[in-house]
């Protein structure tokens, strides 16, 4: 039988606590758009804890998600001994990239790796997204006068801004484990791919006990794949080649 106020009416005075909370579920269920995948967003997605020291108590699939680094901390990004710690040459070596490649990297801080990309790609074109205007302002004032295939893209916390099925590579260095929607940001990454379109997930080793790194802000292989084969996308390879960190890749399926 279908609930309704009128039959409500029939219901035995225990259960028409019940049935009227059901009904509140069902509305607001109505009301709320729905993602690509069917799923209300915020329904059963997201659980809230107390938060531990270095998170925001909000957990997605068994993970909480840890604290962003503020724009403040940019010059930890542009430390002399990055490349020796975290061997970004051979990271982006790894990335197979095309000239005519459109790479999307989200949460670019400050253009680390997007000024490093962009004489890779000289008939495409690099896009630095970040959610902080202050980010985007260094990788402005780096970009003048030097370079004509970097671009800057104001994001929010559930959108990277970037349009459909226009880009062939989305790097994520690090950043993945700060965002505080991982599944919406994660549908509009795969929106935003190009069928075919590569995902380069870039985090810290959560298994190595070795890597000195707060453990919110490492990841496991399980706990990724398990994460993006969420949103659609498909394991394709990891590289363990980095001091650190996996360099995982992903595929937006063919359509």
């Amino acid at each position: 039988m279908q609930v309704t106020r009128k039959t409500m009416l029939y219901l035995h005075p225990a259960f028409r606590s019940l049935a009227l909370a059901l009904l509140v579920l069902a509305s607001i269920a109505i009301a709320m758009p729905l993602p690509a995948d069917g799923a209300p967003p915020g329904i059963g997605v997201y659980q809230q804890t107390p938060p531990s020291r270095d998170g925001i108590g909000k957990r997605y699939m068994g993970r909480e998600i840890s604290h962003v680094m503020g724009h403040q901390g940019a010059p930890w990004l542009e430390r002399p001994e990055r490349e020796r710690e975290e061997g970004t040459d051979l990271l982006i070596a790894e990335l197979g990239l095309k000239p005519t490649d459109i790479v999307a990297d989200i949460g670019a801080g400050t253009g680390y790796f997007v000024f490093r990309i962009s004489p890779l790609v000289p008939q495409g074109q690099v896009l630095g997204v970040d959610i902080q205007q202050e980010m985007l302002d260094i990788m402005e004032s780096r970009a003048a006068g030097t370079v004509d295939n970097v671009s800057t893209v104001l994001g929010t916390v559930t959108d990277i801004n970037v349009p459909e099925q226009s880009v062939d590579l989305i790097l994520l260095v690090d950043a993945y484990h700060e965002f505080s929607h991982p599944r919406e940001m994660g549908r509009s990454m795969f929106r935003a791919l190009k069928p075919g379109g590569r995902v380069a997930l870039v985090e810290y080793r959560a298994e190595d006990p070795s890597v000195a790194i707060k453990p919110l802000h490492k990841m496991s292989q399980e706990q990724a794949i398990r994460e993006m084969e969420a949103l659609g996308l498909r394991w394709e390879a990891t590289s363990d080649r980095l001091p650190q960190q996996h360099l995982m890749f992903f595929t937006r399926p063919a359509d």
